[in-house]
């Protein structure tokens, strides 16, 4: 079994990334939402230009799949006719922002993603590795502690705090134009002490490695601890709907759509602004107990060409026998995109319907039982 291909970048619209169904095109929705137009729009280009599958990513963004290089153009002239398309593959690149979904006009959380947006349009932003990514989380407690990036910035009871990926303390600054100067600032002393070697690096292990922030950057302290990620359901903003594992086809969005805007979120679902209840859509999860919701999974075979084997089809058949409070990662091979981190049960292909079990583990780790069959594993759950 060969080792799975780390690429280093993710795919963007204008650079997409062919995968074993065809080109991945990754929307990077302004702000996080989709107008009314811009949703049913984007749906109607899935199913024109794609398969039809449409993924929702740990970064808020959006997926289309099943693309060929032939309808690829097509679907860019599409794409920017709605808006969702910027200048050049490096401002694609740079505008990696995850946005705490449940911002109100003008607050902390929408003026800081603006005025960090217009920042990295600019000619003179930083350079930075394609992973490299930005959490925008200024609500009265953060919600995005478990979601990747590399600078964070989050609300103080006084200002807002500016801070590296894996520090403890940032930079209080009282603005929003201030907030994103000083994450630039921040993404600056990154590259220029070596964090990105031939183009590739996370802050987190930048700080790891012994480099030590600028002294303005080690005052304000974070916040103590973060919430726990929303369940589907209402809140002030909306109307949170979950996507089984992640995936929503282009008539449910079509759906969707003609309700409201839609606000993309990092926790594969969706929120319906101003709705308050959801309608009863094929691959919508609306309660919170659903077991589904504690099962991360890949794409798997043949949509993914390193996967070794499917992986949707045993997650529904293994959600049932999920033990209470558990969370379950299946991946298709050792890399463990859908959950890079250790998970309390994991499963890794290692051929067709054959997996090993790792506990409180990654992906890539020794496994305690191997090449376990389906009902193999229902029986070890």
């Amino acid at each position: 079994m060969s080792a799975p291909v780390v690429h280093g970048w993710c795919p963007g619209a204008l650079r997409p990334m062919m995968s074993g169904d065809g080109l991945v095109v990754r929307v990077r929705a302004p702000l996080g939402r989709l107008a009314q137009a811009q949703a049913a729009g984007l749906a109607d280009l899935a199913a024109a230009h794609g398969n039809g599958l449409i993924d929702v990513s740990a970064r808020s963004n959006i997926q289309i799949r099943g693309v060929s290089p032939e309808a690829h153009p097509a679907l860019i002239d599409g794409l920017t006719a709605l808006g969702l398309i910027d200048e050049d593959v490096a401002a694609e690149t740079r505008r990696n922002l995850v946005i705490q979904p449940f911002w109100a006009d003008r607050d902390a959380t929408q003026c800081v993603a603006v005025s960090l947006t217009e920042a990295l349009a600019r000619e003179d932003a930083p350079d930075l590795p394609g992973k490299f990514g930005f959490a925008v989380d200024c609500g009265s407690s953060p919600l995005l502690r478990s979601i990747s990036a590399d600078i964070r910035i989050e609300a103080a009871s006084d200002g807002l705090v500016v801070r590296a990926d894996g520090a403890d303390t940032g930079r209080l600054v009282a603005t929003a134009q201030e907030a994103a100067a000083a994450a630039m600032e921040l993404a600056r002393w990154f590259l220029d002490t070596g964090g990105a070697p031939a183009g590739r690096g996370r802050m987190a292990r930048h700080l790891a490695g012994g480099a030590s922030l600028p002294d303005r950057f080690r005052h304000a302290p974070a916040a103590a601890s973060g919430a726990a990620p929303p369940t589907p359901g209402a809140s002030l903003t909306g109307q949170l709907v979950a996507l089984e594992f992640g995936q929503i086809t282009a008539p449910t969005l079509a759906a969707l759509a003609g309700l409201a805007p839609i606000r993309i979120t990092p926790w594969r679902a969706l929120l319906l602004e101003g709705v308050t209840t959801a309608p009863d859509l094929p691959g919508l999860i609306h309660d919170a107990t659903d077991p589904r919701l504690r099962i991360d999974v890949c794409t798997g075979a043949p949509g993914c060409p390193q996967a070794l084997s499917p992986t949707r089809d045993l997650a529904r058949a293994l959600a049932p026998h999920l033990p209470e409070g558990q969370r379950l990662h299946i991946s298709g091979c050792a890399k463990g995109c859908a959950h890079p981190g250790p998970a309390a049960l994991t499963l890794t292909a290692t051929a067709t319907d054959r997996f090993d079990l790792i506990r409180d583990g990654r992906a890539d780790a020794l496994p305690e039982a191997t090449g376990l069959a389906p009902d193999q594993i229902k029986k070890a759950l």
